[in-house]
């Protein structure tokens, strides 16, 4: 037996023991919101603490710079046309899921459900579904948000111990190809987006959201994988939600 169907055998055992040890108590597993081990829920506004020349403004066409991009890439890049996008009604092109996080606004995060986060987002007017444990992509075409898995990585909470926090990883796929910066700079279908939020509060009360994205691509980027750190603050209510229409420059 190879390491990693050992690792896979103990994996399921473990999640049937557990749902096991549940049913003896007398109840169903918790939910995904239940389970939540830190509260990522309301309106968060974008603080921009790196990149700024890059995401305040459209940068000119064949800026590829800080993105390690493949040689195609730059070619595509250099061949940007945001007119030919709008023609086509592709101005949301620069607003798929690699790229949306990054684009300066506010977020609202919520539950669509038990089972599923959604986040809505003012730049674009884009909506974002995480779902928990749902493994297999739907049927249908790809999407500029594509399919994304949600999984909380949760510290503490064994064996009686309280839980002292955590943070959400979410993996998109199936993605509709876009852009990686509002000038141009591709990615293509096969890219996977792998995301890690993480909560934490300040001294004075201030709550911050930091979102870890990596994007893997290996068409279009030289690299396994691409990394930026995205910064959020909360903001006490909406009263200053504004979403707006995606636009092609």
């Amino acid at each position: 037996m190879t390491r990693a169907l050992i690792t896979m055998t103990l994996a399921l055992m473990t999640g049937v023991f557990a749902a096991g040890v549940q049913a003896q108590r007398g109840g169903a597993p918790p939910t995904p919101r239940a389970q939540a081990p830190i509260d990522l829920t309301g309106d968060w506004v974008s603080v921009v603490t790196e990149d700024w020349r890059w995401r305040m403004i459209t940068p000119p066409k064949g800026d590829v710079s800080s993105i390690p991009v493949t040689a195609e890439a730059r070619t595509v890049a250099d061949a940007w046309d945001p007119q030919r996008d709008i023609a086509a009604g592709e101005q949301c092109r620069a607003y798929g899921a690699p790229a949306i996080m990054r684009i300066p606004g506010r977020i609202r995060i919520s539950w669509e459900n038990d089972t599923t986060l959604r986040v809505d987002t003012e730049a674009g007017t884009q909506t974002r579904l995480f779902r928990f444990g749902a493994a297999a992509p739907p049927d249908g075409p790809a999407a500029w948000q594509g399919h994304s898995v949600a999984t909380w990585q949760i510290v503490g909470g064994r064996r009686g111990a309280p839980v002292t926090g955590g943070s959400l990883t979410v993996v998109t796929t199936g993605l509709r190809p876009g852009y990686l910066r509002k000038n141009g700079v591709p990615y293509s279908t096969d890219a996977r987006v792998t995301e890690y939020y993480n909560a934490s509060t300040e001294t004075n009360g201030d709550r911050w959201l930091i979102v870890t994205t990596q994007v893997e691509d290996p068409r279009y980027l030289a690299v396994p994988r691409w990394v930026t750190s995205t910064h959020f603050k909360k903001v006490p209510d909406g009263s200053s939600w504004n979403p707006t229409p995606c636009e092609a420059t």
